[in-house]
């Protein structure tokens, strides 16, 4: 039977189509048999030319317990079903057919208080950082969020996928010829870092990504008006 993995939860916005195929391109990459299968009936199902890995449409009940069928037959295949936004009946029937389940969100506080909600009805789900800033500001005001999780929920946080622009390429209609390296890194590592829990068990906690920074050198709350005008 494939391994199944659904990406869901109750806020839009997260990244839960993006991060599906991000996972489905960087298992193809790392030579697994991958199909994206996406649940959400709001969504147009992408093109499947040019892909490495199977894209699925089972935007209706029966369509997925057919697709379910399918993947129970597929031995060493890796099927991601791609949640969608304010469903929470869907994401209980989904999290109930799945080995793994990840909770993707932003640096928000209200994408933290949804994810905590969700990580509460679903006991077996990991939250994942999607998105994540580059910017060192950014990050060390991402990390105080993460802080502010109750301690059993905050063990429960993946590492962070951070900001790749390049990602929104594996949502076009029309594929490039060639990704960028660093999206292809990028999925590499979330898909290893996934092939590592189902397989081997591992446990992958979220560490602080930014960098201490002293009082002397952090921006100030808001910056005093200069005029440019040259006298």
């Amino acid at each position: 039977m494939a391994e199944i993995i659904c990406v869901i939860g109750n806020k839009g916005g997260t990244g839960k189509t993006t991060l599906s195929h991000m996972l489905c391109h960087g298992l193809a990459l790392l030579d697994r048999r991958a199909a994206c299968v996406m649940t959400d009936e709001l969504r147009e199902p992408l093109r499947a030319e040019g892909r490495r890995y199977v894209v699925a449409d089972a935007r209706s009940a029966k369509a997925r317990e057919q697709m379910m069928a399918k993947l129970r037959n597929l031995s060493g295949w890796i099927g991601v079903l791609d949640g969608g936004a304010n469903r929470t009946e869907t994401d209980i029937a989904l999290y109930e057919l799945s080995n793994l389940v990840l909770l993707p969100f932003r640096d928000s506080a209200e994408d933290l208080r949804t994810v905590i909600q969700d990580l509460e009805r679903f006991p077996r789900a990991h939250a994942l950082p999607s998105q994540w800033p580059h910017n060192r500001w950014q990050l060390e005001a991402a990390d105080r969020l993460i802080a502010t999780m109750p301690a059993q929920l905050r063990s429960r946080v993946l590492p962070p996928v951070m900001a790749v622009s390049s990602s929104k390429l594996l949502l076009q209609t029309q594929l490039p010829d060639y990704f960028p390296t660093a999206l292809n890194n990028s999925t590499r590592a979330l898909a290893q870092m996934i092939i590592d829990m189902t397989e081997h068990k591992e446990h992958f906690v979220y560490k602080a990504v930014a960098p201490s920074i002293p009082e002397s050198v952090a921006p100030p709350a808001t910056a005093p008006y200069q005029s440019t005008i040259r006298h």
